[in-house]
């Protein structure tokens, strides 16, 4: 069950909604533990048990640390032992068909395939549960002594599929303490909507371009980074739309989230692209795996040797296959360029060139992360070069009848359209009446909006499933 399906929207979410608010508070945290469970069950019912063995051995291992707070030999070796057993489930659930694959093509064998289907939104909740853990014995969060609370942090269904990946010390105080009120609902009603319009008015519509681009062979050049662009934005808006949403279900909830997205795609550099993209992932690196190998403290080359770690990890943490690895490398090696290089003179380098070479690396960067067959991926990057021509009738009729859309979505993924809701906004103040009316007009009329395409089309996929 993802957000934007109508069995969420209709039913799901009314009724967790209508349960939770009406429930004196000590039911509250119960209620959101059973439908968080239950929306997990969903897809893959055999895959909640996993999830709670995973809730379970965590919250054992994060009071094991908290009583043995004096004896900090026996906290470090509880500690390995939670990471090797946390990362043994990623390891088997993920990328077991990824190293048979692999011996199969270097050793002289034929292992089976182990067939294993990924279960859903694992690395987003294994990550956070290692947290927990890590932060416990770091003395940077409260140790939780209930295990039904402990596992609604876990599996609390509005960022349990993709993130964003929250610390537990950002909603200790509010698993136990929250409230709920009508300007938070309504803010958190708001946010949800425009999360839901990124995901099925923006990223469906550019997503199909994509989905017929990526399948058609000896696409012209012009066609081909049409559909990197095409690519770009649906992996954004499906992505960072699906943030919103979780943020604003949060709100509704009375949880506060951080943000997940800054509009990356307004950067000026790839430093600055990863630190307005998927924000929770990569300070969840920064914190846990940068910062811990030494980060910046022990001179050049261990701070190289850092960044590149980080990123072998951050691309295999996207996926089993050799693109991902690709990927990541491919963007630790232009941000040590970036660092250790272009940092000298990039203040030289006019603004609107530093926009456009960032965007084409980001661009290139996303033809990598798309393609998980390499013969499909090499097929794609001839097309890119201009291997099958750099231009034709296709690709034309692309760009005309793509031209508004491209306009649209490059419009709404840059600051203005916010910025014009708040002016608007400041300029009614005095008109309460007025500007309710208005607010309630647009955010109705949008939702009617979705959910009339939902019901029309049966194009709906979302990317960061599959992770």
């Amino acid at each position: 069950m993802v957000f934007s399906s109508l069995e969420f929207l209709c039913v799901f979410l009314p009724l967790v909604l209508l349960l939770h608010t009406a429930a004196p508070v000590r039911f509250r945290n119960p209620i959101l533990l059973f439908f968080s469970l239950f929306f997990y069950a969903w897809g893959e019912p055999v895959y909640v048990l996993l999830m709670i063995f995973s809730i379970v051995m965590n919250f054992l291992f994060g009071r094991s640390i908290d009583r043995a707070r004096e004896n900090a030999g026996k906290k470090r070796i509880l500690l390995t032992w939670d990471v090797i057993l946390n990362l043994a489930l990623l390891g088997v659930f993920k990328y077991t068909d990824f190293f048979i694959d692999n011996l199969n093509l270097i050793l002289p064998v034929e292992l089976p395939s182990a067939g294993i289907v990924l279960p859903i939104g694992i690395s987003f909740f294994t990550f956070q549960a290692m947290s927990y853990v890590i932060d416990v014995y770091r003395d940077d969060a409260p140790v939780q002594e209930n295990v039904l609370d402990f596992g609604l942090y876990i599996s609390l269904f509005p960022q349990l599929i993709a993130g964003p990946i929250v610390r537990y010390s950002t909603v200790a105080l509010e698993i136990n303490h929250r409230t709920l009120s009508l300007k938070e609902s309504a803010q958190g009603i708001q946010r949800f909507v425009i999360g839901l319009a990124k995901k099925v008015l923006l990223a469906n519509n550019i997503g199909f371009l994509w989905s017929q681009l990526s399948a058609t062979e000896d696409l012209s050049a012009v066609s081909a980074w049409l559909g990197a662009i095409a690519y770009a934005f649906q992996i954004y808006f499906d992505f960072s739309g699906y943030s919103d949403m979780a943020i604003g279900l949060g709100h509704i909830l009375g949880f506060h989230f951080l943000e997940n997205f800054d509009y990356p795609y307004i950067s000026s550099s790839i430093t600055e692209f990863w630190n307005r993209w998927h924000i929770s992932l990569s300070t969840w690196f920064k914190e846990y795996v940068y910062i811990p190998l030494g980060g910046n403290r022990h001179g050049t080359a261990k701070q190289v040797r850092n960044i590149l770690i980080v990123w072998l990890l951050t691309g295999f943490w996207h996926g089993a296959s050799w693109n991902f690895i690709l990927w990541g490398l491919y963007y630790g090696v232009f941000l040590l360029v970036e660092k250790f290089i272009v940092r000298r003179f990039q203040s030289k380098i006019p603004a609107l060139f530093r926009h456009v070479g960032t965007l084409l690396i980001v661009l290139f960067g996303w033809v990598l992360f798309a393609f998980t067959e390499t013969g499909d991926l090499f097929a794609y990057l001839g097309s890119l070069f201009g291997a099958h021509g750099f231009c034709d009738t296709t690709a034309l009729y692309d760009l005309s009848t793509q031209a508004l859309s491209l306009v649209i979505l490059a419009l709404a993924a840059t600051p203005l359209p916010a910025k014009f809701g708040k002016t608007l906004r400041q300029k009614l103040q005095s008109k309460p009446a007025l500007l309710l009316i208005l607010e309630l007009v647009w955010f109705l009329g949008l939702f009617a909006v979705c959910i009339a395409y939902l019901v029309d089309s049966t194009y709906n996929p979302f990317i960061y499933f599959r992770f």
